[in-house]
């Protein structure tokens, strides 16, 4: 396991969580659910706060685990969230370029922390790592 990515990804997604609790027009705009004015409509941010919150709460764990199991399962909670973005964005945002988009960075986060969970020991310790 590589607990340095691991805590990198925990720290840009919980980072970007609590943006996004904050500005959910940085998540709506983006994703195709802003209004035609750019506005952010107040059912679309409400609804895209606990979606922000999830990923800044995912985020925390991976950044503060214990190395190990407990970040094992942070990364699975990571995992499962990142990949099921993927799926449900996927199908329902508007627009084929929007869907792709979603689709890829999704993607992209959960395939790295894929990787961290995946990569070999290496026999000393990882600078991120905690006792």
């Amino acid at each position: 396991m590589h607990v340095g990515l691991l805590r990198t990804v925990g720290a840009t997604t919980a980072v970007y969580g609590l943006a996004v609790t904050a500005w959910p027009g940085l998540l709506a705009k983006p994703s195709g659910l802003a209004e035609a004015d750019g506005r952010t409509a107040s059912a679309t941010r409400t609804s895209l706060r606990p979606l922000a919150w999830r990923d800044a709460a995912c985020g925390l764990a991976l950044v503060l685990a214990p190395a190990g199991p407990a970040l094992r399962t942070a990364a699975g909670l990571r995992i499962a969230a990142d990949f099921g973005d993927a799926a449900l964005l996927g199908v329902t945002l508007p627009g084929r370029a929007r869907r792709r988009a979603a689709v890829a960075v999704s993607l992209g986060w959960g395939a790295l922390s894929v990787a961290g969970v995946l990569w070999p020991a290496s026999g000393r310790r990882d600078r991120g790592a905690r006792p």
